[in-house]
């Protein structure tokens, strides 16, 4: 279980289907059975027309229904139809990212909660506008990152190359959370990726914690 102070923190994966989604809502509803005021928030949604299936899941997972802040659009304040990077989504649709919207709405979600869990769209370099990557508008903001990892092949490089990342853009890294649903594609390999990974964290961020995510029926 993490240890959350008050404040925004930013999830984001290795790449777009590691779990960060159900990560979010699983450390949500955590939270709130601790009693701490949470709410989670999805920075981009892309692939959704009107609302957000991210944070819908979210809710699911945390056992809520829609949140009045989920009515308000703050949850959710860009939607683009096209399931694509940002950069693209927002470009098919001859429009552009606000911005200032978003933080705005996660301005007003933190005064309204103690924590509040800002899902990305996709990796770290995930381009938000020509401008802008991902990774770029979280050290803007100093968001405390917690990365979304698993044991399946591959997960070791993208992941180094995820902190090495976070190193380059000085962003602080909160928490890794492995996901285990991929372990029984190859247990010796998950158990490995665990272990290594690990030792990495600890040796290049070594106030950062670990997690464990349990395997939930969707």
């Amino acid at each position: 279980m993490l240890n959350l102070q008050k404040g925004i923190y930013f999830i984001s994966g290795i790449d777009p289907d590691i779990g960060k989604t159900v990560a979010t809502g699983i450390i949500a509803k955590q939270l709130l059975d601790q009693g701490v005021s949470i709410i989670t928030q999805k920075l981009v949604q892309t692939g959704n027309d009107g609302c957000s299936e991210d944070i819908a899941k979210h809710r699911q997972l945390m056992q809520k229904n829609d949140l009045p802040e989920d009515s308000e659009g703050l949850t959710a304040p860009q939607i683009f139809k096209y399931p694509a990077s940002p950069h693209l989504a927002t470009r098919l649709e001859d429009t552009h990212l606000d911005l200032e919207k978003i933080t705005s709405a996660t301005q007003v979600l933190a005064e309204r909660y103690d924590v509040v869990l800002l899902e990305g769209a996709g990796g770290l370099m995930v381009p938000l506008n020509t401008d802008l990557l991902t990774i770029e508008y979280v050290a803007q903001h100093n968001y405390p990152l917690i990365l979304v990892t698993s044991g399946r092949l591959g997960s070791i490089n993208h992941t180094l190359l995820s902190l090495y990342a976070l190193k380059q853009f000085g962003v602080s890294l909160h928490s890794i959370v492995f996901n285990a649903i991929h372990d029984a594609q190859d247990e010796v390999i998950a158990g490995d990726t665990r272990q290594y990974l690990q030792q990495k964290m600890i040796a290049m961020f070594p106030q950062a914690q670990w997690l464990e995510l349990p395997k939930v029926e969707l």
